[in-house]
């Protein structure tokens, strides 16, 4: 088969295709023009090559395999041409026979229909691949919010397209959330590898490790590009080394080994603020960079810093809500006694941010312990900020001793105030839309280890899972009132029995719920978990986590387990009393034998004045039934109950009056003092530290 009869396959509908003749060793004896178009090698460089250097593209083990037994064979390949750009190709090698009888083949490239204009060398040829590529990595690049997988799309597009070796460095201080302006810190720039990738497997050219802290002085060609913002082409000479070299050796020497012979150096800049750098190189590729280079990776590095800047600017948004959150949330579990608590709290990992979940432990008067969940509707800094003021606002009213349901109903009061407040900023332009609407969710629950008694009320949120001493999983059938924030609704108030060693778990829908499991299906899992009665409170937590938890979670979680205490017989006093002044000095004779049984006789004097006081007023103001209880918890609790509904309230005695001053003297003489209303009536309550010597 003579030369003359080898021809270029014709160039039908939108495709482009190219042949070539080789010899059985696989030696190229022929090149079609369009084979030179398609891949910018002329004849005389390509005859007499094999023909896969030719194409610059690696022989697939089944073309190996059919080229011995001289079967057609059909690969799809990526080749590069001379200026380095990747093209994939389809390659077809048929058997032949030459003119001379001896074997031949013929092999024809095809580029795919849609790659047909990033052929050839012409303005308009570049122009259109250029805008292929960009387009690509509009859909590449910037995929997640992640800093560093966003470094790694631009590494990947670079090195997919025109490069060899490609590594992106993000400054330090960037990914610690600080703001650097338009020009760079002074000193030394402190990088941190954010992504590295090479043709080559393994990358091996790197000299710094993913999220290595490495250096460059700011007279250096680094610092001098992230000054002016400007990038710059270098061809490796000795000059380029002996800068390497000056400052990192290792750069050099990897320059050398691997034939690192054009860089591109591009900084990041979005927004007006310096990000990092990227370094895009070429070894294996002949030809060096040239400007249309240069702009291209100008376009892809233009496009990853506007998406690294959103990441970071994500990042730094959710680090704060994050921070916020978590110092709006207890520090540590309060002193108390009555219950064995662990808390849990897992912000959400999702673009929308981190939420307005909280939970709370209280300590109340008589020794009892509030425990609080919530969840506020909403994301981002607004949430965090509102999950605050609402918490503060619990507290403040579980302060005055509210019955659960009168608390909700007032926090429900506290929500739709704050909702006129920020609706009213956002008329004026402070705040957004979203954000002038408020509405939450919360579970309010008092037990008391005198009695054992679990009182709560819901607002629209999960009912707790009880856990009895034996190991049985309840999930209680209760009253839940509507969400905070609607307004005008009542709130239903359930007391039940709650014996000691029980556990009782608040939680929010962000555990039990996620993309692919309901709220039945995670209740299931809790179930499954919580009947394992051996573990401590802390491994539950943990356990809950992990069964429930897969990954970042989409919803931010609060946890609150607690086992239930109960206060033995011997440190509660109870006697009733007959409305009648006679019996006050019988109170106090009373109060001082139990103090004396208790070891604690130290505190008989303050203890009997408050019995004066607090049983004379009651009598005095109050009505039938009337009822002294000593209670010996972390502290010394006195309280005396009537069937009054008015509570009493200090008020500072004139000169000439005879009363006026008792509640004055007791709330100087004890560490706190307060009244809480009963459906019976009242009770008035004092509070003094256990002497030293006492027993706790």
């Amino acid at each position: 088969m003579s030369e003359d009869a080898i021809v270029v396959a014709p160039e039908a509908g939108p495709r482009l295709e190219a042949a070539a003749v080789i010899d059985n060793r696989g030696i190229v004896t022929a090149w079609s023009d369009t084979a030179e178009r398609l891949l910018g090698y002329d004849s005389t460089e390509s005859v007499g090559k094999p023909v896969w250097d030719a194409l610059a593209a690696p022989l697939p083990s089944t073309a190996r395999n059919s080229w011995a037994a001289r079967k057609a064979w059909t690969a799809a390949v990526q080749a590069t041409d001379r200026k380095g750009h990747h093209l994939p190709l389809t390659v077809r090698a048929q058997p032949v026979t030459g003119a001379e009888g001896e074997p031949l083949w013929i092999i024809t490239a095809t580029v795919p229909c849609g790659f047909e204009g990033l052929v050839g060398t012409s303005d308009q040829a570049w122009a259109r691949r250029r805008l292929s590529i960009i387009n690509e990595a509009g859909l590449r690049i910037g995929s997640t919010l992640d800093l560093n997988r966003t470094a790694e799309e631009l590494a990947e597009v670079a090195t997919d397209h025109f490069a060899d070796f490609v590594t992106v460095d993000l400054l330090d201080a960037v990914l610690h959330g600080e703001e650097i302006g338009p020009a760079p810190p002074a000193g030394r720039l402190v990088f941190r590898r954010a992504a590295q990738r090479s043709v080559l497997e393994g990358c091996p050219e790197a000299v710094v490790p993913i999220g290595g802290l490495h250096t460059y002085p700011e007279n250096s060609p680094p610092g001098l590009a992230l000054a002016t913002g400007r990038s710059f082409l270098y061809h490796v000479d000795e000059a380029t080394l002996r800068w390497w070299a000056a400052d990192a050796p290792a750069r050099a020497r990897t320059a050398t080994t691997f034939g690192i012979h054009s860089v591109l150096l591009v900084p990041l800049r979005a927004r007006g603020t310096n990000l990092g750098m990227t370094f895009i190189c070429r070894h294996r590729t002949a030809d060096p960079f040239d400007q249309d280079d240069l702009l291209m990776a100008e376009d892809l590095a233009s496009r990853a810093a506007v998406c690294v800047d959103n990441a970071r600017r994500y990042t730094r948004e959710r680090t704060t809500a994050v921070t916020l959150q978590r110092s709006l949330l207890p520090q540590r579990a309060p002193e108390q006694n009555a219950l064995e608590v662990a808390t849990r709290y897992i912000p959400a990992g999702s673009r929308a941010g981190v939420g307005g979940d909280w939970y709370d432990v209280i300590p109340l008067s008589g020794a009892r312990v509030a425990m609080v969940v919530g969840d506020v509707v909403g994301h981002g800094l607004q949430a965090s900020a509102t999950m605050g003021r609402l918490r503060t606002a619990v507290r403040t009213l579980a302060d005055v001793d509210l019955q659960p349901d009168e608390l909700l109903t007032r926090l429900d009061d506290v929500v739709i105030r704050l909702g006129l407040e920020d609706s009213a900023a956002h008329d004026v332009g402070q705040l957004s839309q979203d954000d002038g609407e408020i509405s939450a969710t919360c579970l309010y629950v008092v037990y008391d280890p005198v009695s054992c008694q679990c009182t709560l009320a819901s607002a629209g949120h999960l009912l707790p899972v009880l856990v009895t001493p034996d190991g049985v999983v309840e999930f209680p059938d209760m009253p839940v009132g509507p969400p905070l924030g609607v307004g005008g609704l009542p709130f239903d108030t359930t007391t039940f029995a709650l014996p000691e060693g029980s556990v009782i778990m608040l939680y929010t829908d962000g555990l039990a719920e996620a993309l692919n499991r309901d709220l039945d299906t995670g209740q299931n899992l809790i179930a499954d978990v919580l009947g394992n009665p051996s573990q401590s409170l802390e491994e539950t937590c943990d356990l809950l986590l992990h069964t429930l938890v897969q990954g970042r979670p989409t919803d931010d979680i609060a946890l609150l387990l607690a086992r239930t205490r109960a206060l033995d017989a011997t440190q509660v006093a109870t006697w009733d009393l007959a409305a009648d002044p006679a019996v006050v000095a019988g109170a106090r004779r009373h109060a001082s034998h139990v103090l004396a049984e208790w070891d604690v006789e130290d505190a008989s004097f303050v203890t009997e004045l408050v019995v004066s006081e607090l049983v004379t007023n009651a009598i005095r103001y109050g009505g039938a039934p009337i009822q002294l209880r000593l209670i010996r918890d972390a502290s010394l609790i006195c309280e005396v109950s009537d069937g009054s509904g008015t509570a009493p309230h200090l008020r500072r005695a004139r000169d000439f009056d005879e009363g006026g001053r008792g509640l004055l003297l007791v709330a100087h003489l004890t560490d706190r003092w307060g009244a809480r209303q009963t459906p019976a009536g009242k009770i008035i309550w004092a509070e003094q530290a256990l002497p030293a010597t006492g027993m706790a």
